[in-house]
């Protein structure tokens, strides 16, 4: 399953892609972030990333910069990161030092069924000062839409912050939606809102289920690829 969302940050980390076969596709992804900063200045930008996967189960994820909603055109990538799940080489390359680095990651220690129904994670309870209540955590299942003729389920996240914890002398409730799609193993829709820090919605468009090319799985000609896997134990 996806991880959960990670919330309002600099680099927005858009929509994580399970590495499974025979559930190939193409799409967009939209963000739109609504940032307060704590000045009280509000920032609105947004961006497009483009996503893939193979029927073997390999993808190709983008990190591109975000720009005012006034910006015409591509925004600037800048990173790709292709994963191929039965070499299990992990790749991350810039094109503005044109330089790849990949690893050979491990295999995983027993192979596991992939769920057809999301399962998503409990939030993690974080470490509270003495005499402070931890947050309160509810989750709602929100049910079932169709959307592009995908049927996607619903999950509410929330997560209410004591006003002792919160930084703002009140109770602050932090709210994540998710919308999974569970014939593509990906959250078509994440909603994220924390009061103190802003907003952001990531959301998959313009689905394409035929197979991609096979160039995008590949280091674009140009590029520098740097092995950083770790030596062995023991060497």
């Amino acid at each position: 399953m996806p991880p959960n969302y990670a919330g309002v940050q600099i680099h927005i980390p858009g929509v994580s892609i399970t590495p499974v076969p025979n559930a190939a596709f193409s799409a967009d992804v939209t963000i739109l972030s609504h940032q307060k900063l704590p000045d009280g200045t509000e920032v609105i930008t947004t961006t497009i990333n483009h996503i893939a996967r193979d029927s073997q189960g390999r993808f190709y994820n983008e990190r591109r910069r975000l720009v005012p909603t006034t910006f015409r055109g591509e925004p600037q990538l800048l990173e790709a990161h292709i994963f191929d799940p039965v070499t299990r080489v992990n790749t991350y390359y810039d094109p503005a030092v044109h330089l790849a680095r990949q690893t050979t990651l491990l295999p995983p220690v027993a192979a596991r069924q992939m769920p057809t129904q999301p399962q998503i994670p409990a939030f993690a309870v974080p470490q509270t000062r003495p005499g402070v209540a931890p947050p309160v955590i509810t989750q709602t299942d929100l049910g079932d839409q169709i959307m592009d003729n995908t049927t996607l389920h619903g999950t509410q996240k929330q997560r209410t912050i004591a006003a002792a914890a919160s930084g703002t002398g009140q109770p602050v409730t932090i709210t994540d939606e998710y919308w999974y799609a569970p014939d593509l193993f990906v959250y078509l829709i994440v909603k994220h809102d924390d009061p103190r820090t802003g907003e952001q919605i990531v959301a998959v468009t313009h689905i394409d289920r035929h197979e991609p090319p096979r160039e995008r799985f590949e280091v674009p000609a140009g590029y520098k690829i740097v092995d950083e896997t770790p030596p062995p134990p023991g060497r």
